[in-house]
């Protein structure tokens, strides 16, 4: 048998519909951090970020064991997918649109992966992060939905187009919309970055 490090996606599904569970542990452990970001971009609450990524799992379990995962997809991509329409879904009961902000103490970026930077570098990258995520916030929800999945999971546009089911063109005409828009929003505040 192969390493289980070097088993593909398709190759852990497999072997965890073949009754190997630690095929699952590895899959999600491959991805979560990526898949977990993205979900937290979108809520901004930590605790519910945790919850919708514990019912994307499930979700992912259900369609595995059912058999209706289809390989051609890319796992990555078609769970990033669910994890989004799980918070569309969110929003959608509470009848709130989504907005991007730090709460007071937590950086945005806490969720990330950076090295320990120096305490001056910290407060500036805190200002800006929080002055660009000011910025964001301001952006129609299909600009703002670009920026995230663009920035911080950095995922390719053919990849967002998938998760968002919209063309490459459409994603590239939002994205090149919201730079507008945010250039703007620099130049009318006068924001230096």
């Amino acid at each position: 048998m192969k390493n289980l490090v070097t088993l593909t996606d398709e190759q852990l599904i497999q072997l965890f519909n073949d009754g190997e569970s630690y095929a699952l542990e590895m899959l999600v452990n491959r991805h979560k951090d990526r898949i977990f970001t993205s979900i937290y971009l979108m809520v901004k609450d930590k605790y519910l970020a945790e919850d919708i990524f514990q019912d994307l799992f499930i979700k992912i379990i259900e369609t595995f064991r059912t058999g209706k995962y289809r390989e051609e997809n890319k796992f990555v991509q078609w769970a990033m997918r669910i994890g989004h329409n799980l918070c569309v879904d969110h929003f959608r009961k509470i009848k709130n649109k989504p907005v991007i902000r730090t709460s007071e103490g937590s950086d945005i970026f806490d969720v990330l992966n950076f090295s320990e930077p120096s305490a001056e570098d910290k407060i500036m990258k805190q200002q800006s992060s929080e002055t660009i995520m000011t910025l964001v916030c301001k952006l129609p929800e299909d600009q703002r939905e670009i920026i995230i999945l663009r920035h911080f999971p950095d995922l390719k546009f053919r990849e967002i187009s998938t998760i968002l089911d919209c063309s490459v063109n459409t994603a590239l005409g939002r994205m090149r919309y919201a730079l507008l828009n945010l250039r703007k929003l620099i130049e009318e505040k006068q924001i230096a970055l």
